[in-house]
């Protein structure tokens, strides 16, 4: 009661917060071992946006592989290069300086694009789920559902739900007090934990934060799921069974994915109060920012030929330049 009526006096005064910058603090380990920290996640990093690169490099050089379901998959590389690069650079400095702050202004806004470019991705993984549903459920009728224009339709679908339920979100959150303490027990600004530093009524906040992210995980999660088990009982229907095996090893490699992402996810931010999940939430956190991103590249195109063939090709038509 005494820190909602300080956060009274405050705003009557100022009319702002108090606090200008928040501490990062998650890794403690992080002053003795910043070095090895910071090569390890670096690499990782670094491995993550080369491979999505690749990804959408091929898929736009091919004209074989522009194609809805390689739209939406270069489409999600993007935004996966976007999403662990509102994290890990910061994270990196943090290793490299030991400088844990950053700028009121600026933990708001990696929230933000933390927040927007994840329940983009979430809907483009139902989204691509689906398209798989089609070619493989309904092959004869894909086509005609499926083309370069709906695609795209769907595509800038995920973007606007996205920016719409994002910024409002965001626009609550600013309007709430922060006078300290400014420490945030995490290793970016994740907005569960700012929520939890305000010293306004943050009821209301949280309850919507909560409908927000379960709408995205819990509507994307029941798409894939449906889409999935469709997918699953289609493949049993196989007369063949290496085809069968073909499809299982496929889609074996999608599902693991998706179990990291989605387990991660619904561990972290299915929780009405989020006091109960401060000091829960890091590690699942490091699945989605660096574990998952680094694994997406690979699980999508290992066992994709045409990928492969496209990539050869593109790469013997580079040689054939020089």
């Amino acid at each position: 009661m005494m820190r909602v009526r300080e956060s009274g006096r405050t705003v009557g005064v100022k009319n702002e917060s108090t606090v200008q910058e928040f501490v990062l603090e998650a890794f403690p380990v992080a002053q003795h071992l910043g070095g090895l920290l910071f090569l390890v996640h670096l690499l990782a990093y670094l491995a993550s946006i080369m491979g999505n690169v690749v990804i959408i490099f091929i898929t736009w050089a091919d004209y074989h592989l522009q194609t809805p379901m390689y739209v939406l998959l270069s489409t999600f590389s993007f935004c996966e290069c976007c999403f662990i690069t509102t994290v890990i650079p910061k994270l990196l400095s943090i290793f490299l300086s030991g400088r844990q702050t950053i700028p009121f202004p600026a933990c708001l806004t990696q929230a933000f694009f933390f927040l927007f470019i994840g329940a983009v991705i979430f809907f483009l993984m139902a989204v691509m789920s689906l398209d798989r549903y089609l070619a493989i459920c309904k092959p004869l009728h894909y086509a005609s559902i499926m083309s370069l224009r709906v695609s795209f339709l769907l595509i800038f679908l995920c973007y606007s739900l996205s920016f719409i339920l994002i910024t409002c979100l965001m626009l609550k959150v600013s309007q709430l007090s922060f006078c300290g303490p400014n420490i945030v027990s995490h290793f970016f600004c994740d907005l569960g934990s700012l929520i939890h530093l305000s010293c306004s009524d943050t009821r209301s906040v949280e309850i919507y934060f909560f409908f927000v992210t379960s709408f995205v995980i819990l509507l994307s999660l029941v798409v894939t799921i449906t889409a999935y088990s469709n997918i699953v009982i289609t493949i049993l229907r196989l007369p063949s069974a290496k085809e069968r095996q073909k499809a299982f090893s496929t889609c074996s490699s999608h599902l693991i994915v998706l179990s990291l992402m989605y387990g991660s996810c619904v561990f972290i931010y299915l929780k009405p109060k989020q006091v109960d999940r401060l000091d829960s939430n890091k590690e699942a956190a490091l699945v989605n920012t660096v574990v998952t991103p680094v694994l997406n590249p690979v699980i999508y195109t290992l066992r994709n030929k045409q990928v492969h063939q496209a990539l050869r090709d593109t790469l013997f038509g580079m040689r054939l330049k020089k």
